[in-house]
């Protein structure tokens, strides 16, 4: 069986898993999110924009922070390229994968990234990620400057994988992950 076999398996199991959360284990996600987000900004004050994610199917909504911080949201183009820019108040238009985004005049760098919380299917005490497979933020990641911006997964506990997923050459590593149960960080 290859890797990407695997990872299929993988991606079905644990979106089975995922359709099982409650409401609850969501808004509990969400806490643990807004207290370590808190304390990030208690930590290193003068931060930047937070990245996030636009909720997909059963996926941990962690939009309200846009309440408290700067908020910046993906923007998937061709050839598997990942942008980010500022949410601001005009309005979401749909990217590359059909995903809601900003479509502003300029993206933001990693200099203006302070912290990148991304939506997970599983992690694993790796802290390997399994997404769906679009290879967006590994690519994004390749890249040193990226990879030294905090990378967070958001998932509920039951989704944290007990035993090491499949890891591919091109996988990098999450920098934590945030759960209703824990913050691994």
């Amino acid at each position: 069986m290859t890797i990407l076999d695997r990872k299929k398996l993988e991606r079905d199991m644990f979106r089975k898993l995922r359709d099982e959360i409650s409401l609850n284990q969501k808004e509990n996600v969400e806490k643990n999110v807004k207290l370590y987000v808190d304390s990030f900004i208690k930590e290193y004050k003068n931060i930047g924009y937070i990245a996030i994610y636009w909720p997909l199917k059963n996926e941990v909504d962690i939009r309200s922070l846009k309440e408290k911080i700067s908020l910046a949201l993906p923007r998937c183009k061709d050839k598997k390229e990942l942008l980010f820019y500022p949410w601001d108040e005009r309005p979401l238009t749909k990217d590359s994968e059909g995903i809601l985004s900003p479509n502003n005049y300029f993206s933001l760098s990693h200099k203006q990234i302070s912290m990148i919380l991304v939506p997970c299917l599983s992690v694993d005490k790796n802290l390997i990620r399994l997404g769906y497979g679009g290879g967006y933020f590994d690519k994004l990641r390749r890249d040193k400057n990226w990879r030294n911006v905090p990378c967070i997964g958001v998932l509920t506990s039951n989704c944290v994988s007990s035993i090491p997923l499949t890891r591919a050459d091109w996988d990098i590593p999450l920098s934590g992950f945030i759960t209703e149960e824990e913050i691994f960080v």
